[in-house]
Order: structure tokens, then sequence, then C-alpha cells
């Protein structure tokens, strides 16, 4: 499956500040198939290590931290000699051995003529004990869920793909192009972006199997809860993640703890928060009354919405219909838009904008439901479900701050009147990217 992280391994690999390589990203998110693939393809052997499937390599790694003893030992244990500079190193599921982590400090400073790529969950790393994290002496890479252009190519519909990113203007596509593109944005809702789940689409379009993918993988996320979180948090981040769609659902889509359970407050469920995002199982955007660079020193933390990693997933939360006849017509009104905007949240995410914001005027008669930064300017993008674009909320901020674009993405195609400019909902990374 073609992921765009790759080309990024291949500047890693290349690059004259490589160091070792630490790929993050949720569970089930692709980072061992796709450290695989590149490493097939662009190394000579890939010598693959995987510290939760075989306890016993952490034992190499309790002795000194003398990376080339560590190489000498893996590479009896494997049977390979290990050749540097020729040769991809994969340390796979790296959080459970501290030792293992720490080591990569010691490869970068006395071998760095290997190479090496590891990969973890983005909650075991930073939960690694003190002391193991080699500050400094690695490269990092995230990996997210497919973003719809990936979703394109995997549907072997990549001419449109870089159609999009080719465009030049914001002169509306030709008829039959943008219907097709709604059809696959369509099916996207409903698959996301879970690489299995884009898999078993891509080769049966079964969507009862698509189904069963992601309530797989849910219920491996809940196991995570019992296996990793401490024990008087999982009640917590149960009640967390299975309100996601409520949350989402409303108009008012700001988190409201107190919203969870009768008297909870912000103090006991904030740890939970942060377990979820530090697993990269959700996203927040939080709130700003101004739209001035940079945005995190006017974010008010104590206000923010909650996003789902994936479209999909979120779909299997809110049990949505499995008949692709329903969800084609009414999801993308449905809950109140909250899908389209955790597509829009997610598509976000995976063009590099990591952290996420949104505005609200202080009396909170109106909001917008994503502020950009872009390379020279701070501007809105309002999410609409359907076509109907008419936005009081976009009026309001353009009063006050005269934004040289005023940006809506819905089902309509490109269009620009004066400031204000259309992009469809399929096509809303590419504007992000080209104006970040």
């Amino acid at each position: 499956m073609k992921r765009d992280i790759y080309q990024k391994l291949f500047e890693w690999k290349t690059s004259l500040r490589r160091k070792p390589l630490l790929l993050q990203g949720a569970r089930q998110t692709g980072k061992t198939y796709i450290l695989k693939e590149f490493g097939n393809k662009e190394y000579s052997q890939v010598h693959y290590f995987n510290f939760e499937q075989d306890s016993r390599l952490s034992h190499f790694f309790d002795k000194s931290m003398k990376p080339s003893r560590i190489i000498d030992d893996l590479s009896v244990y494997s049977g390979k000699a290990i050749a540097p500079g020729k040769d991809l190193i994969i340390f796979d599921e790296i959080q459970v051995s501290n030792n293992a982590l720490n080591s990569l400090k010691y490869f970068q400073e006395e071998a760095n003529e290997y190479h090496v790529a590891a990969a973890g969950s983005l909650l075991g790393v930073k939960m690694s004990s003190p002391g193991s994290f080699p500050v400094g002496k690695v490269n990092f890479l995230k990996i997210h869920p497919l973003s719809f252009y990936e979703f394109l190519d995997a549907l072997s519909e990549g001419r449109y793909r870089e159609m999009l990113e080719n465009k030049k203007d914001l002169s509306p596509l030709s008829v039959p192009y943008h219907e097709r593109l709604i059809e696959c944005l369509r099916s996207y809702y409903f698959v996301g972006g879970m690489p299995e789940a884009v898999k078993h689409y891509v080769l049966s379009k079964d969507m009862k199997v698509v189904r069963d993918v992601q309530e797989e993988i849910l219920i491996s996320y809940v196991y995570d809860f019992a296996k990793h979180a401490p024990a008087s948090d999982i009640p917590k981040l149960n009640l967390i993640w299975e309100s996601l769609v409520k949350y989402l659902s409303k108009e008012n889509k700001k988190f409201m703890f107190s919203a969870l359970k009768n008297g909870a407050r912000a103090r006991e469920y904030e740890n939970a928060i942060v377990w979820l995002e530090n697993a990269g199982l959700v996203h927040r955007a939080y709130s700003v009354d101004k739209s001035c660079f940079p945005l995190s020193h006017y974010a008010d933390r104590g206000c923010f919405k909650i996003y789902c990693l994936d479209i999909g997933l979120l779909g299997a939360l809110a049990k949505t219909p499995v008949n692709i006849s329903s969800f084609q017509e009414g999801l993308f009104t449905e809950y109140a838009g909250a899908f389209v905007e955790n597509y829009t949240a997610q598509q976000l995410i995976g063009a590099g904008k990591e952290s996420l914001y949104y505005w609200s005027n202080k009396g909170g008669q109106a909001e917008v439901d994503f502020i950009i930064e872009g390379k020279d300017a701070v501007f809105p993008l309002e999410v609409k479900a359907g076509v109907n674009v008419k936005s009081k909320s976009l009026m309001v901020y353009n009063e006050k701050f005269n934004p040289p674009l005023l940006t809506r993405t819905s089902l309509l195609n490109f269009s620009q009147d004066g400031r204000s400019v259309n992009i469809p909902l399929y096509s809303v990374s590419a504007f992000v990217k080209n104006k970040g």
C-alpha cells in the first residue's frame, strides 16, 4: 500500500543529518508495514527485531550499550551478518525495552554508519522511564491513518490526486471529476484511513468486512486501556472514548467535563484525556479569541474540542449503518456535521497541522471551526456538511479580523468570489499545504 511517508523515509536515509529514526504513531496505523516495505526496496537486507514478540531480545541491551557488541549479538542471534550502510535494522515495539530505546543514543554517537529505524507507540515511548530517552540523538517521523489522498492512491484513483495537487487556481472542476471525487469521499467517510480497513475495502468492497475490521481495532484499543493505563483511569478512558460521538454531535462541540458524569471535574479527567492524546487516539483543538501568530500563545487550554484519530473508527463508534446506500445519502449531515468536522481535523493532521485551533468570540454567539496558520497570514476555515455554505460566524470573524481569505470547505466545487473561497472537502488538505 502506497504511503506518503515513504518519501520522508527516503529523505531520512539520504540525509547528511541522519540519526537513528523513531517512527511513532497510534497502534495499527502501519508503522511496521511501511518500515519493512521501505527496507525491502531500499536496502540489501532487513534485520527485524520485535521486542514485544520476543522478550529475549531485551537481554542483549542489559549489558554495556556499546553498539559493536549489540550488533555482534544480534547478528549471531538472527543468523545474518548486519552490514553498515547497506542493511536496515528495525527495532519494533521499542517502547517495551527502555534499554533498547536508550541504545539509540549510542548508535548515533558511536556507530551512525548503521541505519537503525525504531517503531513504537506514541504512548509507550512517552511513558518510558526517566533517562531512557535519547534526547537529541534521534530523528522523528510520525505516521497517521491514510489521508483521503492516500485513499485515492489505494483505490487506483491516484490520477485525481495528481490533478488536485497540481491545480493552480480555484476554477471549478469538470462535473464528472467532481462527482467521482464526491463518490470516493463518501466511501472514505465510512472506511476511514486505518490501513487494514482500507486494504479489505480495496479487495472486497464489502462494508460488513470493513466494519468488522474497525470493531476489532476498537476492541484492541480498549484492551490497551486495561493493559497500559493506571487502574483508576480506565473507567474515565472508556467514558471519554465512548462519548466522542455525543460531543461532536452537539451544536456546541466544546468538550464539557461536567457532561461526562454528574459532578465530574476537569482535574479528575484531564489525565485520561492526556493519556488518549499520548496514545494517538484523539486530537484536541483549542479555542483562540485572536487571529495572530503564533496561535499557540492565544489558546485557551481549558476550552477545547476532541476529535477521533480516524473518521472510519468514529463511524464504528457511532454504529453508522453498514449498508452503503444509507451512508452515501445521509452521513454527511448526520450527527450535526460531526463526521465532516472530524474528517477535516484528520486531513489537517495528515497535512502536518498537528496543533489544531478554532475561534469563538467571547459572547459565544459565533464560532469558526478551524483557524489555520499559513505562511503569511492566519485564515479561517469553516466546515460545511453539504452545499449550503452560508455562515454568520464567518462574517463575524471577517468584521473582527479582516483576513486575506474567507475559506469554506463543503460539497460544492471550487469557487472564488473576491476574498470568499470554497474548497471541496476532498481537496482541503492540498489547500492547507499550499497555504501553510
